[in-house]
């Protein structure tokens, strides 16, 4: 990483994520979602934005967390990756960030195979750590 960058940032649970700015669409509050049969369970369906049908990913599922607390809403972050639009599922947004380079330290070697493939390291910040996700790994998925 080189130079200063921006990254929207969201909870799931009490842990931050960060994705690069210009990979965001849109932040939406929750939207209705149509299942889709036979889907992988990653897959919680698909949502009309404007017209343009969207698969919405769970990403607490994608990231291997429990299940969301019944009765909590979700929060539609849509992410463009090349031409595809998605969209991931995940608990609260937060704020914008701007950090440098002098803040980043690459994963840890003890995170398993599937949390290295999606997140690219963390950023010491004053509140704690926000983890740098991989944001064309992060809407990737196959069933």
């Amino acid at each position: 990483m080189t130079g200063r960058q921006k990254f929207s940032t969201f909870y799931l649970d009490d842990l931050l994520f960060g994705i690069e700015v210009e990979k965001i669409q849109e932040v939406l509050n929750y939207q209705e979602i149509t299942p889709v049969p036979l889907a992988p369970p990653l897959v919680l369906g698909l949502i009309n934005l404007r017209g343009q049908i969207i698969t919405a990913l769970d990403f607490r599922q994608r990231l291997g967390f429990g299940k969301r607390a019944a009765g909590s809403c979700s929060i539609n972050i849509v992410v463009r990756n090349n031409e595809d639009v998605v969209s991931l599922l995940v608990d609260k947004i937060g704020d914008v960030v701007e950090v440098g380079e002098e803040t980043f330290e690459p994963p840890p070697e003890m995170l398993d195979a599937k949390s290295r493939a999606l997140i690219r390291g963390v950023h010491k910040l004053d509140g704690g750590l926000m983890h740098v996700l991989d944001a064309d790994q992060a809407v990737t998925f196959s069933p």
